[in-house]
């Protein structure tokens, strides 16, 4: 074996240490939907397109119609935040169930090209950017909220999409057709300002929950629901929804109960409800789904520096530690109640090294948004004596 002779002093760098972890970019939106008057040549269809400003968001309506869905979403998400959006455009069909298949989607068989929903699975390819807040405002079907639940759970995303019914009777039902912890159903719509009709009319509901979730992350963090903050731009409600804080007997706490967010009017109009369509109980609340998703992709792609490295104590004691750091960091920003990585000896057996595989667990409680706030009120006398002078 030969060896190097050096009469001197040889500096070798050590890589071995803690790495920071950087939390995953969450308010991302991504939305599909119509857009006849776009220029083509900055919304081509079926092709994602990153939009962070509202004058690119303009060239979705070069004629100033106000038609197809595209316009209005933007400026719904626009009025709550400025964030980025991956917008899909399509084509609009001749009839709703065309334009249904549309929006739906496939991948080409001839070309490989991803259309509709599907090409927000390429967004990140394309783009450099993952869509985290999906939705499909002013396309609200079962069949395309089916279809938009396994984008999202592909993307670690989460979808809001609005509750099919003229009444609460019907949303309850229309309800019953879910079970996915990675949806929000919404309803009704809000009311507000069109320029495009000069009037009132509905506005999508979804796309305001899209850019109130967007708000949210940035401001507070993907840790806070998006129930009970005020909404921009709207001025009213599209159907009568009894709400009273006190007073469990209204529509909103009956949608509220059925797993359905509703909209109040209280300083301002707001979301309320923080519930998902899970049907596990840990995935009820929206933050806990989140937080799930969220951590799960921070924590794997903050290693991909330590993929293919010799296998040693000091580099699993490295992930381990920085993984730990990084719950610390969390847990006293208020993003989780707390958080825990360690290494089983029964996971990580000599054959499973050997073939170079590291286990690693962790746990954690997401932070679960105080729903009900209880207040025992208790006559007494025993203040009475106060009353008398010393």
């Amino acid at each position: 074996m030969a060896t190097e002779y050096h009469h001197g002093v040889k500096v070798i760098t050590s890589t071995d240490g803690v790495r920071p972890i950087r939390t995953v970019s969450t308010a991302i939106v991504g939305v599909v939907g119509t857009a006849p008057d776009a220029d083509s040549d900055v919304f081509p269809m079926d092709t994602p397109v990153l939009v962070a400003s509202r004058e690119k968001a303009a060239k979705l309506d070069t004629a100033d119609s106000g038609s197809g869905t595209l316009p209005r979403a933007l400026q719904g998400i626009y009025d709550q935040a400025l964030c980025s959006v991956v917008v899909v455009r399509v084509s609009e069909g001749t009839s709703e169930s065309e334009t249904t298949t549309n929006i739906i989607g496939e991948v080409d068989s001839t070309t490989g090209k991803h259309k509709g929903l599907e090409a927000l699975r390429v967004a990140e390819s394309q783009l450099g950017v993952k869509p985290r807040i999906l939705g499909t405002p002013g396309h609200a079907s079962q069949e395309v909220t089916s279809a938009l639940t396994p984008i999202a759970a592909d993307l670690r995303a989460f979808a809001y999409a609005g509750a099919v019914g003229a009444t609460e009777s019907e949303v309850i039902t229309y309800r019953e057709n879910f079970g996915d912890r990675r949806l929000m159903l919404i309803w009704p719509d809000f009311m507000g300002w069109d320029s495009a009709t000069d009037s009132t009319s509905e506005l999508s509901a979804v796309a305001r929950a899209l850019g109130t979730r967007a708000r949210i992350d940035q401001e507070t963090g993907w840790h806070k629901t998006i129930s009970n903050v005020a909404v921009e731009g709207v001025t009213g409600i599209s159907a009568d929804v009894s709400f009273d804080l006190q007073n469990p007997n209204t529509v909103a706490n009956r949608l509220n109960d059925e797993d359905i967010t509703t909209l109040v009017r209280r300083n301002g109009f707001r979301f309320w409800g923080s519930r998902t369509c899970a049907d596990d109980p840990l995935y009820a609340f929206e933050s806990a789904v989140r937080t799930d998703d969220i951590l799960a992709d921070t924590i794997a792609e903050a290693h991909a520096w330590a993929i293919d490295l010799p296998m040693s104590k000091q580099l699993i004691r490295d992930i381990v530690e920085g993984t730990n750091a990084k719950f610390r960091q969390l847990a006293l920003r208020g993003y989780i109640v707390d958080a825990q990585a360690w290494v089983d000896p029964e996971k990580n057996t000599e054959s499973e090294l050997s073939a170079g595989k590291l286990a690693i667990d962790y746990d954690f409680t997401p932070v679960p948004p105080l729903e009900q706030l209880g207040f025992y009120q208790t006559i007494t006398s025993r203040y009475l004596s106060q009353l008398v002078p010393a």
